[in-house]
């Protein structure tokens, strides 16, 4: 009699916890960013999409996932690569499905949350927007939007994934961008020996070299690279000549304004030595080309900002204090940070 009211006992549990499991089972774990209190206020609205563990990791899975593109052999992560700070090392300029090249290079990818405007030209504004483009671009992933859901939803891997970050199986535009939305808001870099000087870390100071590449920079580069994040966030010519080849004239595509001729987003310094080749279409692959540009190679005909219309002088001691100073603002922890790294996808 007793072991028939385990029995009984056993089966009302096992019935319940199936329908608690079909009702969605546990709740998603919830995930705090530890963010440094000298950096700005997040731009990205994390309160719409509340970061969890489960949904970081659904986004880290369709990050790296190549069966997201057209031929199954591109993931966001294979142009966007770690060890380059999330961009893309050896290419100048993007490619994707079917050895297909893009027209600009591949920026860095981190700080994100920070960022009001996104793209080259920021002709994104929402981080949870983001992904439609490279997705969708046939130079880059070239697959159909609702292709892309059914390739997920027919996977059963994923539809456990999904339901454990959103509480059901299904799977949605929203919720997928949303999922990458979150991994990509865990991707931040504020350690470097720059931040450990800015937290005065004891025992970290710049050496001769480095101090006097900051008060350079400083004194030439703070106006649009601006910290703690590097960058202003604005959009504004350097004074690089148009280049027919490629046809690029900037934010104008975007506003149609003349205004914006030439005009691309200021990048982010940090990482900078990690992340080369460099400017919008990858055009130089030594940062000592960039100095040099700045230095005397400005073109009054490319719309260049006021800021560096007449150039910006830079001696060569100048230029090799500033590379010893960007090598501050180099954060290893952030390009070796696993929590990150790709995942290698089998089913």
């Amino acid at each position: 009699m007793i072991r028939k009211f385990i029995y009984i006992v056993c089966i009302f549990f096992l019935v319940w916890a199936c329908r608690k499991s079909d009702q969605g089972g546990s709740a998603p774990v919830p995930y705090t960013l530890q963010l440094p209190d000298y950096f700005p206020a997040t731009v990205y609205d994390m309160s719409q999409n509340p970061l969890t563990r489960e949904g970081i990791a659904l986004g880290r899975r369709l990050f790296y996932d190549p069966r997201l593109s057209r031929d199954s052999t591109v993931s966001c992560g294979f142009c966007h690569q770690q060890f380059a700070a999330f961009s893309h090392y050896d290419h100048p300029l993007s490619h994707g499905v079917g050895n297909n090249t893009g027209t600009r290079t591949v920026p860095g990818l981190f700080n994100l949350i920070y960022q009001k405007d996104f793209m080259w030209d920021g002709g994104v504004n929402n981080l949870e927007i983001q992904p439609l483009t490279p997705l969708t671009d046939p130079n880059e992933m070239g697959e159909d939007l609702q292709n892309v859901i059914n390739k997920i939803q027919s996977n059963a891997q994923y539809r456990g994934m999904y339901k454990a970050a959103f509480g059901t199986t299904e799977v949605t535009t929203q919720r997928t961008f949303r999922a990458l939305a979150q991994f990509m808001a865990t991707m931040n870099s504020f350690e470097s020996k720059y931040d450990s000087i800015m937290r005065k870390v004891q025992g970290v100071a710049f050496t001769t070299e480095e101090a006097s590449g900051y008060a350079t920079f400083q004194a030439k580069c703070a106006s649009c690279h601006k910290e703690p994040l590097f960058t202003d966030g604005s959009f504004r010519s350097n004074g690089l000549p148009y280049n027919p080849a490629l046809n690029d004239v900037g934010r104008m595509r975007i506003t149609n304004s003349t205004g914006d001729y030439l005009k691309f987003k200021v990048p982010s310094l940090r990482n900078i030595l990690r992340s080369q080749p460099y400017m919008h279409d990858g055009r130089f692959y030594d940062i000592f080309r960039v100095f040099e540009h700045y230095n005397k190679g400005v073109e009054a005909g490319a719309n260049p900002d006021p800021l560096v219309k007449s150039g910006i002088p830079l001696s060569a001691k100048e230029q090799r204090e500033l590379y010893f100073f960007f090598m501050t603002l180099t954060d290893m922890n952030f390009i070796n940070n696993k929590e990150i790294s790709e995942i290698l996808i089998e089913d």
